[in-house]
């Protein structure tokens, strides 16, 4: 059966969410001051809280495809369980943002143009991978352990790489194909140069973006199916996310050292839901332990990490 009631007013409420950011909160290309970038990271954070009341009601009132049979309850907390924990893993992401904008020597005034142009891309990228996703981990027997597996290697592998900022501007991967340029017109994506039609850096560090993000869904979608295979409660925990993901970048853009421990926080979170779902059907780890673990760990990462920051430096 088909609920389609609560899916129109979630992508509805996203539109008109995306609307105000950049129509209203951001209609002229101007740099986000921190302060700024602070109102709108705790706007779209609410946002989202609130919306676990929709997630309540939509369960409560059977008016989703509740596969699972979650009670109303049950469906907060795995919505807001998945919420944190893909936001947590979207930390390595602002890191990785800010290499881009380095690289790409993007103007500030133009960053969250590109930014927003890179949400509306995840939010198609991000369906289609979850459906994949879903379809996957229904289908084929033993997949949950194959994700498993794959969240742990990622684990170990992000707590090896040092990622540090690459001052050489020349076009790599898909670039390379490009008719590229390191000129920034004004913002535009394409301009003139020796008379021939070319992209500019900005368009350059826009595909760099979606592409960073079409990879960090890959970690993403296998650690939230550990929590819940609810289509309803997977996609808009991951939309909200990594809708509040671009004013989080504004407002850490010139903290981010100060918060180098947090990659072990995430290191935790993707070792523990790497372990979540090679277990399923043997071990049942109850959502409040699991949210619990989550936030531990986030606030153990953030303390160690300003305490770090605020030593003196022999």
């Amino acid at each position: 059966m088909s609920y389609p009631l609560p899916w129109i007013g979630f992508i509805g409420y996203v539109l008109l969410l995306l609307f105000i950011d950049f129509f209203v909160l951001h209609k002229k290309n101007r740099p986000v001051s921190v302060r700024k970038a602070f109102y709108e990271t705790l706007f779209f954070v609410v946002n989202a809280f609130l919306f676990a009341g929709v997630i309540y009601w939509a369960f409560s009132n059977n008016a989703v495809d509740n596969i699972n049979n979650l009670s109303a309850g049950d469906a907060v907390v795995k919505y807001i369980t998945g919420y944190l924990i893909e936001l947590s893993l979207s930390v390595d992401n602002l890191f990785v943002i800010a290499i881009i904008f380095t690289s790409f020597k993007v103007p500030a005034q133009y960053q969250h143009r590109l930014l927003f142009l890179g949400i509306l891309g995840a939010i198609i990228f991000r369906a289609l991978l979850i459906g994949l996703g879903l379809v996957l981990i229904n289908k084929i027997h033993g997949m949950s352990i194959i994700f498993g597996l794959f969240l742990l290697f990622t684990a170990f592998k992000m707590l090896k790489k040092e990622v540090e900022p690459n001052a050489n501007t020349e076009p790599k991967g898909i670039m390379k194909y490009l008719r590229f340029s390191s000129v920034i017109d004004g913002g535009k994506f394409t301009t003139r140069v020796n008379g021939k039609r070319v992209f500019t850096a900005l368009f350059g560090a826009l595909v760099a973006i979606e592409l960073t993000d079409l990879l960090f869904a890959l970690d993403s979608i296998p650690a939230i199916l550990a929590v819940t295979t609810d289509p309803f409660i997977v996609y808009s925990s991951n939309i909200f996310a990594i809708m509040g993901l671009r004013s989080l970048y504004f407002f850490l853009a010139n903290m981010l050292q100060k918060f180098k421990y947090l990659k072990f926080s995430v290191f935790a979170i993707l070792i523990f839901v790497s372990l979540k779902l090679m277990t399923t059907g043997y071990v049942d780890i109850p959502e409040w332990f699991s949210l619990m673990f989550i936030g531990l760990s986030l606030s153990i990462g953030i303390l160690i990490s300003l305490r770090a920051s605020n030593e003196p430096t022999s």
